[in-house]
């Protein structure tokens, strides 16, 4: 993966991302980082004035962007005492939604992964990465971390990977699988959250290998688990906590672990729940 995209919105959240991304450059063979500010200003706020009867000026809007810049330029100052040598940083202004300029710019610029923190800046005049993660995760065209606002980044030894082993298909993106995994040394941990206790006192391994599954993940010997949970978000992220792992992994099936997340808040699952970062696939 060599290109990362790391939206920032200047909450410590998004700031932890992209100190995550830094981190997570002496792992990998990244070689460019780009910090991306969306700053949209819709045709009303010029037109129109706001409640206090103020209008928005052009200069105004100007200096504001202005300013955005500025502080991303001092991020990435920063990010470079942190970075591995060699990894370049770029900074960018979006005059756009956030979601669309994620999508954009990881098009254009050829972004392998989308990293984000789950829990955004609750100020009225900054944009809400917490509350838009879902939205970026399904429009994004490159897989996406969502980093937990607590973690600290530890080197990525055990990598947990949610499934059902019954309901494997050819769509495990196995090129992704690979290119996270196969030039680095991990445990990779498969786990299938059992929430009708149907296989309670069966070998985990034993099951997997009467699926599709065991073929496709054969090279990267995994070990197989079973766990019985009747809550599956809860019961994949305490699993990972259990084994220290530091990195859980969605597949994107229907299935998957995203899906599940759809039904509550993603931001406030992966702040108050998790303790590693997720990495949805595409």
């Amino acid at each position: 993966m060599k290109t990362y995209l790391v939206p920032i919105d200047f909450s410590e959240a998004s700031v932890h991302a992209a100190e995550f991304a830094a981190a997570l450059s002496h792992q990998t063979d990244v070689s460019h980082i780009i910090l991306l500010n969306a700053y949209y200003v819709s045709v009303y706020e010029t037109m129109l004035p706001n409640p206090d009867m103020v209008l928005l000026q052009e200069d105004e809007i100007e200096q504001n962007a202005a300013d955005r810049i500025k502080k991303l330029e001092s991020l990435k100052r920063r990010l470079y005492n942190h970075v591995r040598a060699g990894v370049e940083i770029s900074t960018h202004l979006n005059r756009t939604h956030l979601v669309r300029a994620v999508v954009e710019n990881a098009i254009s610029k050829k972004a392998d992964l989308v990293i984000l923190g789950s829990k955004g800046n609750s100020s009225a005049e900054d944009t809400h990465i917490g509350s838009h993660v879902v939205k970026i995760s399904k429009a994004s065209p490159v897989p996406v971390i969502v980093v937990p606002p607590a973690y600290d980044f530890e080197t990525i030894s055990r990598v947990v990977v949610a499934i059902d082993f019954k309901k494997v298909t050819e769509t495990v993106p196995l090129e992704e699988l690979t290119k996270l995994l196969s030039k680095k040394k991990f445990d990779l941990l498969v786990v299938n959250i059992d929430n009708d206790a149907k296989h309670i006192g069966k070998d985990a391994e034993q099951m997997a290998e009467e699926t599709a599954l065991h073929s496709m993940l054969k090279k990267f010997n995994p070990a197989y688990y079973y766990v019985n949970e009747t809550d599956v978000i809860n019961g994949i992220l305490k699993f990972a906590a259990d084994k220290d792992a530091q990195l859980v992994i969605a597949l994107p099936h229907k299935y998957s672990f995203l899906q599940s997340l759809m039904h509550t808040s993603i931001s406030q699952q992966l702040a108050e729940i998790a303790s590693v970062p997720v990495l949805l696939l595409k």
